[in-house]
């Protein structure tokens, strides 16, 4: 491997855990990584599943430099607010596990399912412990690997609830071609999606919105709304109603709250260049 401070070699993210990386190689090489002081000051830090080109500083260190254009992208909102979190880069599908037991939720599927439709990768529900099994849910990730390489616990009987034991991000081969990225429990799962992803997810209540009599109808009992009907014939569950309404209304949220950001940004980058010219000779003379 040539470890000259000049030479850039592209890898894939395989754990990550804040700021600290392992990177594999296309080589099949595997080692500890950080971003370089440019990435770090960036708003695009490394997620797992990510394409980076590394400067290699010795056998067992790189620095991460770049980070290449992302296929897709599985984001929440940041846990107490502050932005994106990247959970994973370039997934081509997304297993929705959810067991059929105590802590079984229905809307907390709906909601992974919005953030699945904002990445831009294909979804699919995995529903299991059909015996209620309490070891079904561990065994589904060994299974595809084919050893038994995660640890796993057992739930709680009280709650059905796991503890947790991955405590990082990663990416793991298959046998068989291919990766599996693991990530810890999400207890927070705030939405990273626009309007457009609920739609998708919540078709059939879209659907009825354009049968409305009104092109702006707030579904409110006004005259023609298809949707009041849809709720007064049992059409359409009012939980399923409420949920499309809580998911909209964060989804709105969020277009408003990423349009303020990027608006304050514009104003500091010119801000800044204003300044700069103040202050360049050519101007001073």
């Amino acid at each position: 491997m040539n470890y000259s401070s000049d030479y850039l070699v592209r890898a894939r993210v395989c754990e990550a855990a804040q700021e600290h990386y392992c990177l594999r190689f296309e080589d099949g090489a595997e080692c500890d990584a950080v971003p370089a002081g440019v990435l770090r000051w960036s708003a695009e830090l490394p997620a797992v599943g990510d394409w980076v080109l590394a400067r290699r500083a010795d056998a067992t260190l790189a620095l991460i430099e770049n980070v290449e254009p992302r296929t897709t992208c599985i984001s929440r909102q940041r846990p107490g607010g502050g932005g994106e979190q990247v959970l994973a880069a370039n997934v081509d599908l997304i297993a929705i596990v959810m067991g059929l037991d105590g802590d079984y939720n229905l809307r907390r599927l709906e909601r992974y399912l919005v953030l699945a439709a904002a990445s831009g990768a294909e979804a699919m529900v995995a529903l299991n412990k059909m015996d209620v099994c309490a070891e079904w849910s561990a065994r589904l990730a060994n299974a595809l690997l084919g050893e038994s390489r995660q640890a796993t616990q057992p739930v709680r009987e009280s709650d059905s609830r796991g503890r947790h034991t991955t405590t990082r991000r990663m990416l793991i081969e298959l046998p068989d071609g291919g990766a599996l990225i693991d990530t810890p429990g999400l207890r927070e799962l705030a939405l990273w999606a626009g309007q457009d992803s609920v739609d998708d997810v919540f078709a059939d209540i879209a659907a009825l919105a354009r049968q409305c009599r009104f092109h702006d109808c707030a579904h409110e009992g006004e005259p023609g709304c298809a949707v009041s009907a849809a709720l007064k014939t049992g059409e359409l569950e009012p939980a399923r109603w409420a949920s499309y309404q809580k998911l909209l209304a964060e989804a709105r949220y969020h277009e408003r709250s990423v349009d303020q950001r990027a608006t304050a940004e514009t104003k500091r980058k010119w801000k800044a260049i204003h300044k700069a010219m103040r202050h360049h000779p050519k101007y001073n003379r």
